[in-house]
């Protein structure tokens, strides 16, 4: 068996993908997913793999029912040794266009929902003699663009919520890792149930993310996103776009910020 035979693994986001490979890598699943019929078709996907799987119906921005899925993980499997905060959403739009609310329900789910998730799941991950944290930041992470200015501010928070962790987890002497996992494009269905400002068209926006962005097959991605894991990487960039704007963010430094307006004006 390897790394993750005979783990215990929760993940949010039902993450099919990632769900797949921990089932062929021998893994105990506790999948969940505000969609239920998201969550059923990971389930029949890993079905067919692992016999030992957990599911459940869980918005992650919601801190009592996290709280609750949590704990009936525990009383499920009697451990829990790695928790995959995958859950996201995305939104489209100007700070002028958008509003309090919309910035509100993205931090709530792509944010809180990473918190709740880390939160819940930690002391239970912490009795494990080997835990793992994996938080799903972006490529948005670390370089902001134009028009998703509250997609950018919560994945920047994770990324930073997240290094925080690690570094504490290691200052404590505590066998948790922890993973910052930052993809680029990805083809999900992401962009296809991102929300929008009004006036901006998200027919187009999902057009675009799938045919110009969406560079990475989900199946590769987990594969990429669990080898990290299983070496204890700080972060794992996922996809040939996540590594690119790695260099180009640590080489501009802040001057990144004048390559997306330029790229912009010349579109127009």
């Amino acid at each position: 068996m390897g790394y993750f035979g005979g783990r215990v693994v929760a993940v949010t986001g039902a993450g099919a993908g990632i769900g797949f490979e921990l089932a062929r890598a021998g893994a105990r699943l506790a999948l969940s997913d505000l969609d239920r019929s998201a969550v059923a078709e990971t389930v029949d996907l890993c079905g067919a793999v692992s016999g030992s799987v957990f599911a459940a119906a869980v918005d992650v921005s919601d801190r009592e029912a996290v709280w609750g899925h949590a704990a009936a993980v525990w009383d499920r499997f009697g451990r829990v040794d790695a928790v995959f905060n995958n859950a996201g959403i995305l939104f489209a739009g100007d700070v002028l266009d958008s509003e309090f609310a919309d910035f509100e329900r993205v931090m709530s789910v792509d944010f809180w929902g990473v918190v709740y998730g880390t939160k819940a799941f930690l002391p239970y991950v912490m009795r494990s003699d080997r835990g793992h944290v994996v938080n799903t930041s972006s490529a948005f992470g670390l370089m902001a663009a134009p028009g998703y200015s509250a997609y950018n501010a919560a994945k920047f928070a994770v990324r930073g919520f997240t290094e925080s962790l690690r570094q504490e987890m290691q200052v404590g002497g505590h066998p948790v890792k922890v993973t910052c996992v930052v993809p680029g494009g990805v083809r999900t269905s992401i962009a296809r149930r991102a929300g929008h400002a009004v006036g901006v068209d998200g027919d187009e926006v999902a057009r675009s993310f799938e045919e110009r962005i969406a560079r990475t097959d989900p199946d590769e991605a987990a594969r990429v996103i669990l080898r990290g894991v299983e070496r204890g990487k700080a972060r794992v960039l996922v996809g040939p776009d996540a590594r690119v704007v790695d260099v180009v963010t640590r080489m501009l430094g802040p001057a990144y910020q004048r390559l997306l307006p330029a790229a912009k004006r010349l579109q127009k």
